[in-house]
This record gives structure tokens, sequence and C-alpha cells, in this order.
């Protein structure tokens, strides 16, 4: 079937199917950081996120977070429920660092006390601006219902992930979900879960196993993909 692109961002590309309550996400290898400042390759890039993408909402679904995606066709793609996703980014930090470190003026690798939910409202034209939830429910983003929704489902996944991660030796830094409502209106998790939208931290070394190695020119941004995929899957 001819497949129609219909949107292309910054990692991806979605296509229209045969099937109007789906579309096929098509992960591509490209990388950019600083809002596309900068941009670049990481070798099968694309390959690696639709893995562990799909390890980690196979994890959540194991314990009742209900996400969008439906099948893995191939190595580069995602059949996944058609949503309309709530224009917000969810950050949930457990550790300060990059952004929240350099605003707070706080160490890199300060824990904090409690996980940190902060929300950015997604507008590159805009820099995807952090805003509270006086602003969500005033620019009528999201409902009240849904933001204790978005909350709770995040904290959840928070502690999942963090438990999991920990017996692989990775401390999860911090990490951004975003969410959509389906046809009935009830909200998953949508997007992705990998290296690209994750800091990932050796438990003992602190070396960084996530796309930080791309945006600081720390060099070795494939193995560290790599090596996060081994350790989730087992597969090199």
């Amino acid at each position: 079937m001819e497949k129609k692109a219909i949107y292309e961002g910054k990692a991806k590309i979605l296509y229209e199917t045969d099937n109007s309550d789906e579309l096929l996400v098509y992960y591509k290898d490209d990388a950019t950081a600083g809002n596309g400042a900068k941009k670049g390759t990481i070798v099968d890039k694309g390959i690696m996120n639709n893995k562990m993408t799909k390890f980690f909402f196979d994890l959540l679904a194991e314990h009742g977070i209900e996400h969008h995606c439906l099948a893995v066709p191939s190595e580069r793609e995602m059949l996944v429920k058609k949503l309309t996703i709530i224009p917000l980014e969810v950050i949930i930090r457990n550790v300060a660092a990059g952004s929240l470190a350099a605003r707070l003026g706080l160490a890199e690798g300060t824990k904090m006390k409690i996980p940190v939910i902060e929300f950015c409202y997604k507008n590159d034209d805009l820099g995807d601006p952090m805003v509270n939830r006086y602003h969500i429910l005033a620019m009528e983003l999201a409902t009240d219902d849904e933001l204790t929704t978005i909350q709770n489902l995040s904290l959840k996944i928070n502690d999942i992930l963090t438990k999991f991660l920990k017996e692989k030796k990775v401390d999860l830094i911090d990490f951004k979900l975003e969410f959509g409502r389906d046809k009935d209106g009830k909200v998953i998790l949508a997007d992705e879960i990998s290296p690209d939208n994750c800091r990932f931290w050796d438990s003992d070394t602190k070396e960084k196993l996530d796309k930080d190695r791309f945006r600081r020119d720390l060099g070795g941004v494939e193995d560290a993909y790599k090596e996060m995929l081994r350790r989730l899957t087992g597969q090199e």
C-alpha cells in the first residue's frame, strides 16, 4: 500500500494506514538538540529506539498502563492507535540534571526528595515553554481531570521504570512523556520511551547512556544506545 506521510517531526514520521483508527510511526536516525539548533545522525538510532520503546511499553502494560502501540511490523516501524495528542510534554525528574540543575543552581546529580513533574507546552515556534496547571487550564490544553490522570499515570510509570532499571544497573534521572485521547476520550500513553527522551546513567560509574552524549559532544553516542538496548533486551 502507498503510504501517505501526514507529519514529520525531528525523530519520527507519521503515516496514514488503510485503517482510519491507526497510524504508522517510522523512527528516523536524525538527532537534534537545543530545539533543533544542533543536528546530526545517530547510526541505527531509529531501530534501537523502536525496539526499546516497544520493550518499555510491554513492561508498562504488564502493570496496567495503557499505551498506543499495537504492533511492530518492521525494525523501524510501529503501528499505533490514532490519538488526539494532548499538547503537553510531561517531564518527570528524579535527579537534578540539564536545565533543572542550571535553572535552580543545583549540582548535577543532586537527588530530588520527591519526583518533580514539570509541564511544557508543545509548540516548536515558542520553544516548548514551561507551563503550570493554571496555564494549561486557562488555555484549555487539558481538563482538570485529565491533568490529574496524567500526573497519576506519570508517577506510576516513574515508579515502575525506576525499580526495573535499578535491576539493570541504570538510574532513571529524568524523562519525558506524552499522552493522547483515544476516540472514547480516554487518556493513554503515547510517543516513545528511549534514550532520546530519557536520561539514563550507569548506577555505578554514572556514565551517561542517552542522548546527552550527543547534546554535549561526549562521543560514544551509538555505543550508549547499544548498551541500553543490551541491558534491556539482551540484544547486541
